[in-house]
């Protein structure tokens, strides 16, 4: 039977893990347990979730993460909602550090008594085992139990030395999860409502297969795939919004986060659902002309599909080419620049200027010299190497470049890209 912790009664008796969230407010600190930190969600992260699940027309009743782990997405599910919420972990530890992070953000927030806080429980149990939780949580809370889900939350736990996560990987499964939970999904005006948290290194081929376990048991429910990025050239969060949680119309979004606390996200919104396809564009095999422009755009706006909704929105060129389409540096060639004066447009450019001059060379450190003189020749202060060179080189190349250039007196900042299957630098003025 599982076993129920009270969050304003937990303790933290026992629990070794803590630490400060660098993307919360000064001095919250959140617990963690068997090793539990790496693979917490974010509060910053979290939050923005949750307010834009706010947004959406939930049905009544509570809300569940079923593999809640340290509980921080459940804890910001519950308080920006103002709805109660029901955790199950199977590791005790976790789910008692999920009780001790709800507390936290209810003190944080001068909230100990509001209802969404007095009505929400963590149960060590089985997160499969739906009819056996909410059993035990009508004989914990009796009258004030809800007997429906408005909000199923699955976060799967998956093998952290695995370079693919495959859906056999996910504990719980994500079918046994469907059938344990769906007689208690309330339905909304577009069905029951779930979010699942899936790994970023689903393929496309993977992320079908998940749309055909839903469809198993919620034929044709609507779908909003989610790709979320903190800038660091990948994807850092794939989710997937179903039925009432879902945006109607809206097949894929895109968020940034936001560098600084406080700031509202990016977000792209638009795409084609999965079944047509991925949505990537495809290189052209030529070098860009001097004169042309080059843009580095964010890597995990390309892997969402939406790169080419965005682009629409701050170009109105005809035809952008894709020289890069792969990796962390997806590089575009136009004509004229991109219109980026709102601040969000910014961030999904990691740099952005005109070509000035092409060097036939080896990007190696026995080669500075020779690629200093062109730098010099074209007045540039300061470069930035943005392309792919061995971790243990790569700051030894950029130090030595920096050191030249330290002693000239050029005035423009350049950055350097390499064409993909060549030895052709391209050496553009930022802008």
């Amino acid at each position: 039977m599982p076993t129920t912790l009270n969050p304003i009664t937990a303790v933290s008796d026992g629990l070794t893990e803590s630490a400060p969230d660098s993307t919360a407010p000064q001095g919250l600190v959140f617990y963690h347990a068997s090793e539990g930190k790496p693979l917490a969600t974010p509060w910053q992260v979290a939050l923005i979730r949750s307010q834009l699940l706010a947004q959406a027309a939930l049905p009544e009743g509570i809300l569940l993460d079923c593999a809640c782990g340290s509980g921080i997405q459940l804890a910001a599910h519950a308080s920006v909602l103002q709805r109660p919420a029901l955790g199950v972990e199977l590791d005790p530890n976790r789910a008692q550090a999920s009780a001790v992070n709800l507390r936290t953000i209810a003190e944080q927030r001068n909230e100990m008594s509001a209802p969404w806080l007095t009505r929400s429980r963590i149960m060590i149990g089985d997160g499969r085992a739906g009819a056996e939780i909410m059993s035990e949580l009508q004989g914990e809370l009796g009258s004030l139990a809800s007997d429906k889900i408005a909000l199923l939350h699955l976060d799967p736990a998956r093998p952290r030395n695995s370079r693919t996560h495959g859906l056999d990987e996910m504990q719980p499964r994500l079918d046994e999860v469907f059938a344990g939970w769906q007689p208690f999904l309330q339905e909304g005006r577009n069905g029951p409502s779930l979010l699942l948290d899936l790994s970023p290194r689903l393929t496309h081929d993977q992320r079908l297969e998940v749309e055909a376990l839903v469809d198993l048991t919620w034929p044709g429910l609507q779908r909003t795939w989610v790709w979320t990025s903190r800038g660091r050239g990948r994807v850092d969060r794939l989710a997937l919004w179903l039925g009432s949680a879902a945006s109607e119309g809206i097949a894929r979004r895109f968020v940034r986060v936001p560098p600084t606390l406080g700031d509202q996200p990016t977000l792209v919104n638009g795409g084609r659902r999965l079944l047509h396809g991925a949505g990537h564009p495809i290189a052209v095999n030529r070098p860009p002309r001097r004169g042309e422009r080059i843009s580095i755009l964010d890597a995990a706006l390309v892997e969402s599909g939406l790169a080419d909704d965005w682009l629409k929105t701050v170009s109105k060129e005809e035809s952008i080419a894709w020289g890069v389409v792969e990796g962390r540096r997806p590089q575009i060639h136009h004509t004229h620049p991109l219109r980026l004066d709102a601040p969000q447009d910014r961030l999904l450019v990691q740099a952005t200027g005109r070509v000035v001059a092409l060097a036939r060379m080896p990007l190696e450190l026995g080669h500075v010299d020779q690629l200093v003189e062109v730098l010099l020749e074209h007045d540039i202060a300061r470069l930035t190497v943005r392309a792919s060179v061995a971790p243990e080189i790569q700051p030894k190349l950029q130090g030595a470049i920096d050191r030249q250039l330290g002693r000239r007196h050029g005035r423009r900042d350049a950055f350097l890209v390499q064409q993909p299957g060549d030895e052709m630098l391209l050496i553009c003025v930022s802008e």
